[in-house]
């Protein structure tokens, strides 16, 4: 079991990105590879974790300067892992890993935002050290159509 860093190059990142035959996400596997080129260009990033076959778990962090602290904030925006995966620790390792990405861009907390019915994701966040803040409301920008 390891830890990737993606983005890397645009040539590892399409290429590791086009092996699955199925699409990880709607846009398919070249839609991915152009999102996590985004991410790269901005203050994020994405780290994988990977064994011997698929990947295992994806976290996905930014990192942002508000009013409040003088240190950037990172964000947790994504986090999974596979289901036949999971209570191996993967979880762990992928915040791990986010902590110390987030430490190295010079955070000094870091935020980890998961849907309202994502319970088991809320018992993992209170297990790893992390509270409850303030509730989240988003709306689109642009109108669908």
């Amino acid at each position: 079991m390891g830890i990737a860093l993606w983005p890397g190059n645009p040539y590892g990142r399409r290429r590791r990105c086009a092996r699955p035959r199925r699409a990880a996400r709607p846009g398919g596997p070249r839609a991915l590879a152009e999102q996590l080129a985004a991410l790269h260009q901005t203050s994020g990033t994405a780290l994988v974790a990977t064994d011997w076959g698929p990947p295992s778990g994806l976290v996905v962090l930014h990192w942002y300067r508000g009013l409040g602290p003088p240190q950037p904030t990172a964000q947790i925006t994504t986090l999974v892992v596979r289901p036949e995966d999971r209570r191996r620790g993967i979880g762990r390792l992928l915040l791990k890993a986010a902590a110390q990405a987030a430490r190295s861009a010079g955070c000094g907390l870091i935020e980890l935002r998961a849907p309202a019915p994502a319970v088991s994701l809320q018992a993992f966040a209170g297990a790893t050290g992390f509270t409850p803040a303030a509730a989240c409301w988003v709306r689109p920008l642009r109108k669908a159509g």
